[in-house]
């Protein structure tokens, strides 16, 4: 009897302190950057086998990072992120298509400022190794780019010169190192 290939892949949790959750949008005539510090998420791998491949992850969205702190709460305002009302992002994924090596399209549902839209996430598996401790890593790299419109994220500000102070679409970059979730030792 085979089991079916979700069973079968490892499941790996995040390490924050060695993974990224990073964004750009235009602004003005440039783009502005930020990321998110605090999040969490697992992993489901199995070499060869997209079709066991999946994550879910959820993100504090107070946790927002532009290095500007007045910006920042701007952004964890209602006009943005609103985060009092709308605490976490989420992901969780659907499945995968387009595999080809390390490389796949991963489809789920984003879940921002308390709207949830299915999105599709461009995935590199990076790699697998150990740590100088011996344990075993994972590295995933995902892209994607969303429009903010569709979350219901809309403020903005019309230029003088015409033309609007921030773009629509969000450019996300999300960088993961991951090790392998202890399993739980049963209740006695």
């Amino acid at each position: 009897l085979a089991l079916p290939a979700a069973a079968r892949a490892k499941t790996y949790e995040i390490d924050p302190v060695h993974s990224t959750v990073m964004f750009k949008i235009k602004h003005l005539v440039s783009k502005v950057s930020g990321r998110f510090d605090r999040f969490e998420g697992a992993i489901d791998y199995e070499k060869g086998n997209p079709k066991a491949w999946g994550a879910q992850a959820a993100i504090e969205s107070a946790s927002i990072n532009t290095n500007n702190g007045k910006r920042d709460e701007h952004l964890r305002s209602d006009h943005f992120f609103d985060a009092e009302r709308c605490p976490k992002l989420a992901f969780k994924s659907l499945k995968v298509t387009d595999a080809e090596g390390d490389k796949a399209k991963l489809h789920g549902e984003l879940t921002m400022r308390c709207v949830t839209k299915p999105v599709v996430l461009d995935v590199e598996v990076l790699g697998e190794s150990t740590d100088g401790r011996g344990d075993a890593m994972l590295g995933v790299s995902a892209r994607a780019t969303i429009n903010r419109q569709d979350f219901g994220v809309s403020w903005n500000k019309t230029l003088d010169a015409g033309g609007f102070l921030i773009g629509d679409e969000v450019e996300i970059t999300i960088d993961i190192e991951a090790s392998p979730k202890a399993k739980k030792k049963p209740a006695k």
